[in-house]
């Protein structure tokens, strides 16, 4: 599947993926940018529980502690 961005920056969303996650008119969905690749994540009533578990597999961890051992050196 694949679609167009306009100069607005808006995209549609492919009736199939909106069939299978249920995604309808009003309903939010998370960005989430993990440097390589973006996800889009739709948003259901308790927007922690709907991430959870998104970015598994990821290294998003180990990329957060590695900056935090940066940090820590840097600032010494």
């Amino acid at each position: 599947m694949r679609t167009t961005v306009t100069k607005r920056g808006q995209t549609a969303i492919p009736a199939r993926v909106r069939e299978k996650f249920g995604i309808r008119q009003g309903d939010s969905l998370e960005w989430i940018d993990d440097g390589q690749e973006i996800k889009v994540v739709p948003l259901r009533g308790d927007p922690i529980s709907a991430l959870k578990g998104c970015a598994k597999g990821s290294g998003l961890g180990r990329k957060l502690l590695e900056e935090r051992r940066e940090d820590v050196l840097r600032d010494g």
